[in-house]
């Protein structure tokens, strides 16, 4: 895909997101501080919860944002590299969309994959037994094992095309 190609996504918001229902307690946030070896800080308390609130898939600087509004004392760089700790630790899923900023969500239990509108930036997570079946049929035809994948849909959304053909 060249950069040409690559999709200009806006700026999502909460409402825009369709999320699976997984929910860490502050226990579970703790442990996985502490599975990376760290000291459990309310700061880097207070970086998951804000991962694991609202919706998903927001970039370091979105979430320094959400951050900065209840805890100023918390600096970006901070964030950003509690991020590269978490997605090194494979606590944190690093989602990069079509060469745009790194998006980032507390890796889910099951995989799934994204189909994203290119007008609105709605990212919807979908899971599709098919699907994952070609992709291995796909690795086994040329010899690969496959460890693991990212699969990025683009289109528009049911709610944009109306506004679309609304605006005719």
């Amino acid at each position: 895909m060249s950069k040409e190609a690559v999709p200009f996504l806006p700026r999502q918001h909460d409402e825009d997101i369709i999320v699976h229902g997984e929910e860490f307690d502050e226990s579970e946030l703790k442990r996985i501080i502490r599975a990376l070896n760290l000291k459990v800080t309310s700061q880097r308390l207070a970086i998951l919860k804000a991962l694991h609130e609202g919706r998903r898939h927001v970039t370091a600087q979105e979430l320094y944002e959400k951050l900065n509004k209840i805890h100023p004392d918390i600096g970006f760089a901070t964030v950003y590299r509690f991020l590269r700790t978490l997605t090194e630790g494979q606590f944190v899923t690093e989602v990069r969309m079509g060469g745009l900023p790194a998006r980032y969500e507390l890796t889910p239990k099951g995989h799934h994959d994204h189909l994203t509108c290119v007008k609105c930036g709605k990212i919807c997570e979908f899971e599709n037994r098919a699907i994952e079946s070609l992709q291995e049929k796909v690795a086994n035809q040329f010899g690969f094992k496959l460890t693991h994948h990212i699969l990025e849909l683009y289109g528009v959304c049911p709610a944009c095309q109306v506004k679309a053909t609304a605006d005719r």
